[in-house]
């Protein structure tokens, strides 16, 4: 049971109104910009975790800065999916919807399920918002909703204002307190414990008593509301999930990246550095770095992106190991610095998190087509590892990992992630330093016998040198070297050696990566081949199907590049391979080229991530064909 919220410290009683358990719900919380629901649904998500749910969240931000408020342009959501089960996915549609006014209502409602329950404000259903949303009548009013949906009308404005009025706030301060009334009505509703979200207040106003009185009250009034209300006459309760025992904390995968980061130097016994220029949705990564100084972390906040890359590789040839990130428009400008770490063979990692472009596109929605300008963009021969997250908790792996073999290899690494991963968080189950390997880093310091560009025999990595050892002063730059001196060389035949060397030390990375990992037979009729954020979806799609008896298997490919040893022998053990992704079918084409094999693709890119009936459909289609 949850904590009440007038003693939060005494045992509860048992509510009057019957508990149904529920095994799995997924909520999504809508309003303007300005109405608090990406804070409402962190902490709802917080109360969530602490509740013991498995859970997935996805956090659909506005692309316009300061829309107008009320309008479809504005509207700001956070789904989460909570659940007693093992998730995947924040879930496909909504089991409840909490519209705070009429756009809200209007954008989100195509995603609640039919006998879903609609909460909603009216205060946010006046005339002025519903011109603003173009709505030709009041839904709440006008009887359309009912027949479809649970519809419950909370007067949540209202009752804020009357929960706060002795406090005598200005309208429009209270009135930004009502996203809290609106989370204490769902934590009722849910049985969630309020304890997270009264010491988030606590020490997010501690400095101010009055506003944070007046959050406490608002969180409070909200769930004495449906305790009381005849509006609600049951409460629902999802129990805690079957996991793996350790210690664990809710994350982001701009988190878990900058985690991954600082583990990554300390293993390395390296200062870390990040050269970065804020951009959506990369900028998290940058913040949370700079709070880690303590771990000999500096973070630079550069003044463009060309300035990122190149304080990056700067850092990196002096012996640090260097990061710099961006989203896709960033990465273009950074490429030439990139081409530059590939010719002075230096370890620099590049994290793209992805978003909808091309251009400046849709800056806060997600998508995956980088890839080939990850594997391609540069001029000329110019190799690079490609790694790629599939979940927020895997970030912080998928950063670690790029850092090693950057370090090991001398050599750039990109880490993929995308807009999904970034702002979505999961459960994570906190890694023990100790059992994370480590990677001490070997400067060369001798001078008898050395020359730039003479390789380790296993790698093919060039010796690091830290600038200013004596006796080992070498020259660096963009022009071809010569092999082993490092000279400048304009000789045809060197040139050929070291493009043909380059590529082969990246291609021998290969000798490091895992076999592939099948989920489901290991011959059968339908192979699903995905990378990045789509690992959920198809996961689940995935385990649907195998649910019902169908043969089909999930491989999701963490190296883009190289790529698994073993991969092309897995693809010819199935009758078909669908390649789903968020782009017009970029690794499909990668496959077809290095395997020379039929491969399906299925794209989206509208901004959002697949849903799994969309990937559960599709793989039926195939599966038809076949018989």
């Amino acid at each position: 049971m949850s904590v009440p919220p007038e003693t939060a410290t005494q045992a509860p009683a048992r509510p009057a109104k019957p508990i149904k358990e529920l095994e799995t719900v997924t909520i999504r919380f809508a309003g303007d910009s300005g109405d608090g629901m990406q804070l409402t649904g962190t902490q709802f998500t917080n109360e969530s975790a602490l509740a013991g749910n498995d859970l997935a969240t996805f956090p659909d931000f506005p692309a316009e800065i300061r829309a107008p408020a009320g309008t479809l342009a504005g509207v700001s959501g956070f789904q989460l999916n909570f659940s007693s089960r093992e998730v995947h996915t924040p879930g496909d549609y909504a089991d409840v919807l909490v519209a705070m006014n009429v756009a809200a209502l209007k954008v989100n409602l195509g995603d609640l399920k039919p006998g879903g329950i609609l909460i909603v404000d009216p205060d946010g259903f006046d005339e002025a918002n519903l011109k603003k949303a173009g709505a030709k009548s009041n839904p709440i009013a006008d009887g359309s909703l009912t027949p479809k949906y649970q519809l419950f009308v909370v007067d949540v404005t209202k009752m804020t204002l009357r929960a706060l009025e002795d406090l005598h706030l200005s309208n429009k301060v209270a009135v930004r307190c009502k996203n809290f009334f609106a989370l204490g009505v769902c934590s009722w509703l849910f049985n969630r414990p309020l304890d997270p979200t009264i010491k988030y207040i606590e020490s997010r106003f501690k400095k101010d008593p009055t506003l944070q009185d007046a959050n406490l009250r608002a969180l409070k009034a909200g769930w004495n509301y449906g305790e009381t209300t005849e509006l609600f006459a049951v409460q629902y309760d999802v129990k805690p999930a079957k996991i793996a025992p350790g210690k664990y904390r809710n994350i982001t995968g701009n988190t878990a990246l900058a985690l991954g980061f600082v583990a990554a130097g300390a293993k390395a016994k390296l200062p870390l550095f990040l050269g970065a220029y804020p951009i959506t949705p990369a900028s998290d990564i940058l913040h949370e770095m700079a709070a880690h100084k303590h771990f000999n972390v500096l973070t630079f906040q550069a003044e463009d992106e060309i300035a990122g890359a190149g304080t990056a590789l700067g850092a990196a040839f002096g012996g640090a190991l260097a990061v710099t990130t961006s989203s896709g428009p960033g990465i273009v400008l950074k490429q030439e610095t990139i081409n530059l770490a590939v010719m002075t063979e230096l370890p620099l990692v590049i994290v793209n998190v992805q978003r909808g472009g091309p251009s400046t596109g849709l800056p806060t929605k997600t998508e995956q087509a980088d890839l080939l300008m990850v594997l391609y963009g540069r001029n000329s021969e110019s190799p690079v590892p490609v790694i790629a997250a599939s979940s927020p908790g895997d970030c912080f792996f998928a950063a670690f990992e790029a850092a090693r073999i950057a370090v090991r290899y001398m050599t750039p690494v990109f880490v993929l992630t995308d807009g999904y991963l970034a702002n979505g968080s999961e459960p994570w189950l906190i890694p023990k330093m100790a059992d994370l390997p480590d990677f001490p880093v070997r400067f060369r310091t001798d001078p008898q016998g050395f020359f730039p560009y003479l390789r380790e025999g296993e790698t093919l990595a060039r010796p690091w040198v830290r600038p200013g050892t004596p006796g080992l002063e070498h020259r660096v730059g963009g022009i071809e070297k010569e092999d082993v001196t490092g000279n400048v060389s304009y000789a045809p035949a060197n040139h050929e050696l070291m493009v043909r060397t380059r590529a082969e030390r990246v291609a021998g990375i290969a000798r490091e990566i895992p076999p592939t990992h099948i989920h489901g037979p290991e011959v059968g009729d339908l192979l699903v081949v995905g990378w990045g954020g789509t690992f959920g979806s198809i996961r689940a799609a995935v385990d649907d199907l195998r649910a019902r008896g169908k043969a089909v298997a999930h491989v999701h490919l963490r190296w883009l590049n190289p790529l698994p040893a073993d991969l092309g022998g897995i693809l010819r053990r199935y009758k078909r391979v669908l390649v789903p992704e968020l782009n017009m079918g970029q690794l499909v084409r990668v496959l077809r080229a290095e395997y020379v094999i039929d491969v399906a693709s299925y794209t989206k890119v509208q901004g959002q991530p697949f849903k799994v009936n969309e990937l559960v459909r599709k793989a039926e289609q195939f599966l038809e064909e076949i018989r």
